[in-house]
């Protein structure tokens, strides 16, 4: 990793991670593998930070942890790529199980526990599945009535002002590393 850490990712350990090589990498993986509309891939960071905006909206007293969790859904994909849900299945339980274990790492490192419970789970999901209607139909190329297929239609009262941002890595990596540090300074305070 850039920090100097390294990462054994068939047995990560939380001491190996740092929110700055999670930034980083998130910052320069493009969801919808690159084929969206505009100048910047939408990264998988600034996805990141739209979830745990809705999850906020849908949630509005989560507390701070889950919202941590929330920013940090997609976090494994900092080192093993955005792949699209096909090649998932395609790849089988293996790459669950990877995903899962960063995941586990990830959450200890930062004070959550390895496994979160299956409302927040849900909630996340919920909030996921939102975004990815948004981006979809934003900036991904989808129609409204194939995103409504897909991913469900979002109450409109809930996604009406929220904003698709196109930024350049440098960016969403400050503005990811930013929530992170404010989420746990909410966590400090409790």
């Amino acid at each position: 990793m850039l920090s100097g850490r390294r990462l054994d990712l068939l047995d990560p350990t939380p001491v190996d991670i740092e929110v700055e090589d999670i930034a980083h990498g998130l910052a320069f993986v493009a969801r919808w593998n690159g084929q969206t509309r505009g100048d910047f891939a939408f990264s998988v960071a600034e996805h990141s930070l739209l979830v745990e905006e809705i999850l906020g909206r849908c949630q509005p007293h989560a507390p701070a942890r889950w919202r941590l969790a929330a920013l940090l859904h997609d976090a494994p994909e900092y080192v093993i790529g955005d792949m699209i849900s096909p090649v998932k299945a395609a790849i089988g339980a293996q790459y669950g199980d990877l995903d899962a274990r960063l995941a586990a790492a990830i959450h200890i490192r930062f004070g959550l526990p390895a496994q979160l419970p299956a409302q927040v789970k849900r909630d996340i999901k919920r909030a996921d599945r939102i975004s990815a209607w948004l981006e979809a139909v934003r900036i991904a190329g989808f129609t409204v009535e194939e995103a409504d297929r897909f991913f469900g239609r979002p109450p409109e009262a809930l996604i009406d002002d929220l904003e698709i941002r196109l930024r350049p890595p440098v960016e969403v990596r400050a503005a990811f590393t930013a929530r992170h540090q404010t989420l746990l300074s909410a966590l400090d305070r409790r």
